[in-house]
């Protein structure tokens, strides 16, 4: 995926993230895009979690992601 589709990919996901990870503040997170590990940090900071139990939180939502552009790419 080159880095502007990307970037804004991300940012059209940051309501799904708002809404399942709380805490997270746009303006100080770094992007998933750009930094996973920075990412997965923050979120086990600001949500209190392990660093694995975040990692396991961002592929659950990266997974569930992909499911939802596969089926908004699907033909009607």
């Amino acid at each position: 995926m080159p880095v502007q589709t990307a970037a804004a990919s991300w940012i059209d996901r940051m309501p799904r993230i708002k809404q399942r990870f709380p805490h997270l503040k746009a303006s100080n997170a770094p992007s998933l895009v750009d930094d996973r590990d920075r990412f997965v940090a923050y979120l086990a900071r600001t949500h209190h979690l392990t660093l694995n139990e975040a990692r396991e939180e961002v592929d659950d939502f990266l997974y569930i992601e992909s499911l939802l552009r596969e089926l908004d790419g699907r033909p009607h």
